[in-house]
């Protein structure tokens, strides 16, 4: 389960995602409280929150994948920490200082957004330079499983210490731990790194990337899925704090601890994936099982009539959640070349985060017009109709099997140009049996079989 952590490298960086990640999920909180607390609990205004920061993603993650390709990835990462951490401090000191106004917190959302829109896809990329090909899906899976035992802690922490010292804390807590990160990309052997061939600047990358993604229909497939989850589907993370204070009338406190259970189903799917990826590669099917299987149980949630059965129905949406994009990220990069791992991963995160900038606004709409409740069951749904929809047009084209279509296909006739062939059973296949000439018109016809 643990198996990348032999890696000196990914360890420093590992050490350094435990100790951020939890700054981050409290910067999360305290940001979306922040702006329920100025805009006089809006949910529109926490929909525009959220496409502010989300929307520079779309514009800029695919020139951030190529620019992975170009550069020396650790050097960037250490440039895009530290913007971040300036950003988290100025809006924990206007916070603090009593002078903060929505203006201003839609500005700094837009600052991080450039930030992470950089920092995604260079720092998915520079996980296959840590620890090699053979160990992407564990480190991918360990990377989920810190960002999830974060999702535990920090929202669990931020929830009550916004409640005793107030946001503005939480965002100087969050400066400060992004300096574990710093610290872990310094302290970095670069020789140790498996790095591939720099690819020299050139023009038309870009769309060079975009083609040899358009000309894998396992690629295709993939970011289909990945963009229509994401965006329709994936929208509880924004739409718990409105089902937290306008469904249930709870405080911070129980948003906090929403959030801690959504996050105990996806730490546990992190680690299973963890174990998974230790042993074998992921597959496209169980990508779309745990599709199906999100929307399903997101729909399920948005039906449960308590604050105590919502809490604890998250949790088994939380694991269905994490195995659906561990396998989806782990998918794309052992299935791309080393010269091209930036670039496509500039795509994966763009069809998974490009989404937010309509999801963040669809949200509150649809909060304000149906009813608190309404983001997860119309979220649900749809996740449940792509996921059947890519399951049939993989299916058709031979992209995926089922073992039910297996079997229905296990006795068929094969033509050559001479004589059939007979295939039998696939449990019990042997080599195949040619007809003789003599018996052969005792052979039933292809329409009659």
């Amino acid at each position: 389960m643990f198996a990348s952590l032999r890696i000196r490298n990914y360890r420093l960086f590992f050490s350094g995602q435990v100790i951020s990640n939890i700054g981050t999920w409290m910067q999360r909180i305290a940001q979306d409280w922040l702006v329920f607390e100025l805009s006089g609990n809006n949910p529109v205004a926490l929909g525009i929150a959220v496409a502010l920061q989300f929307a520079p993603t779309v514009l800029l993650s695919l020139w951030a994948g190529v620019l992975a390709d170009r550069v020396d990835k650790r050097r960037l990462s250490l440039f895009i920490q530290s913007g971040i951490a300036v950003q988290a401090l100025v809006l924990g000191l206007l916070d603090t200082a009593g002078v903060v106004t929505l203006w201003q917190v839609y500005l700094l959302c837009v600052v991080l957004g450039v930030f992470s829109a950089l920092d995604v896809p260079v720092r998915q990329s520079f996980v296959a330079e840590m620890v090699g090909r053979d160990q992407i899906p564990n480190a991918v899976a360990l990377n989920s499983a810190v960002f999830n035992m974060a999702r535990i802690v920090g929202p669990a922490i931020a929830g009550f210490g916004i409640t005793a010292a107030g946001t503005g804390w939480m965002f100087l807590v969050n400066a400060i731990s992004t300096l574990a990160v710093i610290a872990g990309l310094l302290l970095m052997k670069p020789d140790r790194l498996v790095r591939g061939r720099t690819v020299p600047r050139a023009k038309g990358q870009l769309r060079e990337g975009l083609a040899y993604v358009r000309g894998r229909s396992d690629l295709v497939a993939v970011m289909v899925l990945v963009f229509f989850v994401s965006t329709f589907g994936i929208t509880f993370f924004t739409s718990l704090a409105i089902v937290a204070r306008n469904v249930f009338g709870t405080a911070a406190d129980g948003y906090g601890l929403l959030s801690t259970l959504l996050a105990v189903g996806t730490f546990t799917g992190s680690l299973m994936a963890a174990r998974r990826g230790a042993k074998r590669k992921p597959n496209v099917r169980l990508l779309l099982i745990a599709a199906g299987s999100l929307g399903v149980l997101e729909t399920l949630a948005a039906f449960m009539p308590t604050y105590l059965v919502f809490g604890i129905a998250l949790i088994p949406l939380g694991f269905a959640t994490i195995t659906f994009l561990n396998t989806a990220n782990a998918l794309v990069q052992t299935a791309v070349s080393a010269e091209m791992r930036g670039r496509v991963m500039g795509l994966y995160v763009l069809v998974l985060i490009g989404g937010s900038p309509i999801a963040g606004p669809m949200v509150g709409w649809m909060a304000t017009t149906f009813g608190g409740r309404s983001p997860f069951s119309i979220g649900g749904v749809i996740s449940v109709i792509v996921a059947v929809a890519c399951a049939a047009v993989l299916a058709r084209r031979g992209g995926v099997t089922f073992p039910g279509r297996r079997r229905l296909a296990g006795l068929r006739v094969l033509f050559s140009r001479s004589e059939p062939v007979v295939e039998l059973p696939v449990e019990r296949r042997a080599a195949p049996r040619r007809v003789s000439a003599r018996a052969r018109t005792a052979v039933p016809t292809r329409r009659a079989l």
